[in-house]
């Protein structure tokens, strides 16, 4: 019995038992076909580092969808976006995790590729898959392009090389298209990524060691045959994160360049000088002080909280099967800083100072802000709680996270709607001031809940009879339009909402919900009227118009109209 594949399997019947119905919903009262899907959520939640309520969003498992047992639409990004597709295959009852993902998944995967990304071919597609293909073909037709991540799941080990012969010939093996094996053991390693790392490093050379403002403080060069074996060694953990920290080789420019750099004879050995370092904190590190020079450090509870983009794209050219440079006079340079247990504020401000680009989650950089910390208190004043940090998860309706307090005050109180759900990464970065400036905590619940609300009609229409067609698309300009509907019927304004007025608003909003969801709707199809006309409007003109900022115009004359 392999020891990873049994922990998966005890963690899927605690899915299964906790979400059966919603489970039970997607494919039936069936236990085999629970747990297969339940498999899907764990990846899905492991490796995006998502909750399972938001996990549960990407499912679209059911009749016609095309071997897509779940699908992530990440952000547009210099006129580039990351699409997740996940298929998985769950071996029941054997535990051995010798069962290779089956080739006929990987002839599946090619087909689909083929399909859903050529936004002029016709697909019939179930409910949950459709809108969210279509919203992708919109992104193609206006010229952005797709990075594709196949992650094919199993509890087994990888395909075999029939399979991958498969992927060779049909030419998808490119730059556009990575094919990720995702396992037990990742799923393990996900689960157990707080682990502290111990290791010994060697550097090269002379490095410079000191105290400094009470830290230590060491500045040297390390080979990049050292990063490579020391990933090797400990993985992911280094980086307190799951795959989506890393971008992979191909679909991140800043990667490309340093994996030519390092696969370039002729520049390799000025990759030193060419790149801007790893930034690595510790807890403590040891080393032989009578040494002049090729310090081997003693490491513990290590941290890379720069660079790791650098080293991970390190790991992977260095493992590359066919790769017969020496890396013999490779270098990068190495910043390490001995830090206390008691120091996570200050490490945090390093890595906030450090880190500028993609793909650091800037939300746990702002963690510690001052406006976090105020709104943390003001919210937990109102009966909730606020959570500050990107591993802090709501378990609860009463638990607001910062990243869907950001969505939400950006949509609703901003009316940013396309910027909301189109620019999130950008949230706790460049619009972070416009978000979180002057807001109060009564203002971000507030926009939580009507968030909420549009949320869950869009997910289970109860109000909206009939559905209409852009209901998959409009989420954050219907919640725009009820928080303006919420503070007319109260006659306020947003900078007239404190902690006063809460109560009053909160029930104003739960007895009116249905009536301001109407009205939110009538306002969006009369806007689409005057946009489009009488004239059929498809799924990715819909996803099209949504998603720019010319459909307020519009929306702004109906809600006052229909106010």
């Amino acid at each position: 019995m392999n020891i990873n594949a049994s922990i998966v399997d005890q963690r899927l019947e605690g899915l299964v038992e906790d979400h059966k119905d919603a489970l039970t919903e997607l494919v039936g009262p069936d236990a085999i076909r629970q747990k297969s899907l339940a498999f899907v959520l764990l990846s899905v939640m492991t490796s995006l580092e998502l909750a399972a309520e938001e996990a549960f969003e990407l499912l679209t498992e059911g009749g016609n969808d095309v071997g897509v047992d779940a699908i992530h639409l990440g952000d547009v990004d210099d006129g580039e976006f990351t699409v997740t597709i996940f298929q998985g295959k769950y071996t029941h009852k054997n535990f051995d995790a010798e069962s290779n993902f089956p080739e006929n998944g990987i002839k599946n995967a090619i087909n689909m590729v083929s399909v859903l990304f050529d936004p002029s071919k016709s697909l019939s597609l179930n409910e949950r898959l459709k809108p969210r293909i279509e919203e992708v073909r919109s992104l193609i037709r206006d010229g952005y392009i797709p990075n594709v991540r196949l992650m094919l799941c199993n509890n087994g080990k990888k395909w075999k090389k029939e399979a991958q012969d498969w992927i060779d010939q049909s030419g998808m093996n490119n730059d556009q298209i990575q094919w990720v094996y995702y396992n037990h053991d990742n799923i393990v390693e996900v689960l157990q990524r707080k682990k502290t790392v111990k290791d010994t490093v060697t550097l090269s050379g002379k490095a410079i060691i000191e105290d400094f403002n009470f830290r230590r403080v060491l500045v040297g060069k390390i080979a990049v045959r050292e990063i490579a074996e020391l990933f090797n060694r400990n993985h992911d953990l280094l980086l307190e994160r799951n795959i989506r920290r890393y971008l992979g080789l191909h679909s991140n420019r800043v990667n490309t360049s340093i994996h030519e750099t390092l696969s370039d004879t002729d520049k390799q050995s000025n990759f030193y000088f060419f790149n801007n370092g790893i930034t690595m904190v510790c807890q403590k590190f040891r080393h032989n002080a009578l040494q002049g020079d090729n310090y081997q450090l003693k490491l513990e509870n290590i941290q890379i909280i720069n660079g790791g983009q650098t080293c991970k794209t390190i790991q992977q050219t260095l493992n590359e099967p066919d790769n017969q440079n020496s890396y013999d006079n490779v270098y990068v340079l190495l910043r390490l800083y001995e830090l206390a247990e008691d120091d996570q504020g200050f490490i945090q401000e390093i890595t906030y100072a450090t880190n500028s680009q993609n793909p650091v989650d800037l939300r746990d950089l702002r963690s510690n802000d001052q406006m976090q910390y105020q709104l943390e208190i003001g919210i937990n004043q109102l009966g909730y709680t606020y959570k500050r940090y990107r591993d802090d998860i709501a378990s609860n309706s009463n638990q607001i996270t910062s990243s869907i307090t950001a969505e939400s005050v950006m949509a609703v109180w901003r009316k940013k709607p396309h910027q909301s759900k189109f620019r999130r990464r950008e949230l706790f970065g460049k619009l972070y001031e416009a978000v979180f400036k002057d807001l109060n905590a009564a203002q971000a619940v507030l926009a939580v809940l009507i968030f909420r609300i549009a949320e869950n009609e869009r997910k289970r229409p109860t109000v909206l009879d009939p559905v209409p067609d852009f209901l998959p698309y409009s989420a954050h300009y219907m919640a725009m339009i009820v928080g303006q509907e919420l503070l007319l019927q109260n006659k306020l304004t947003i900078d007239q909402v404190s902690h006063k007025e809460f109560e009053v608003l909160i029930e104003s909003l739960e007895e009116n919900k249905a009536i301001y969801l109407k009205k939110a709707a009538d306002s969006i199809k009369q806007a689409l009227s005057q946009i489009y006309g009488e004239r059929e409007i498809s799924l990715q003109q819909l996803s099209a118009t949504f998603r720019r900022g010319d459909l307020l115009e519009f929306l702004q004359v109906q809600t006052k109209q229909v106010s």
